[in-house]
């Protein structure tokens, strides 16, 4: 697929992410990275190699087993990492789900 901004990507990304065990999986990924990114600059940088395999790990767990389609990453690695920065901050505020109401996607609820 070929996108003429980010804003364009931003909604097809949203869509590759509507069940909510994807965007906490992709929570939890994004959070460790920056975690073990920390800790590598202050401690060792031995778990820069981490950062990576847990960041896209999490990320990818999620969208092979839980959302059933292909990452993003693979088509367009610069502006999904920009996506998940910015995922990653409207979850940590709240606004998420508004974010997807917002674009006319509609949060497919989940019991976990």
């Amino acid at each position: 697929m070929n996108f003429r901004n980010l804003e364009e990507f931003w909604a097809f990304y949203v869509n590759q992410h509507s069940k909510p065990s994807t965007r906490r999986w992709h929570f939890a990924g994004t959070l460790s990275s920056i975690l073990l990114l920390i800790y590598s600059v202050l401690f060792n940088w031995w778990f820069l190699l981490f950062v990576p395999i847990f960041g896209y790990g999490l990320a990818w767990y999620s969208h092979f087993f839980v959302e059933g389609n292909v990452p993003a990453t693979f088509g367009h690695p610069f502006w999904s990492l920009l996506c998940d920065f910015r995922m990653f901050g409207l979850m940590l505020t709240g606004k998420m789900d508004r974010e997807m109401k917002r674009l006319g996607k509609r949060p497919i609820l989940q019991g976990f």
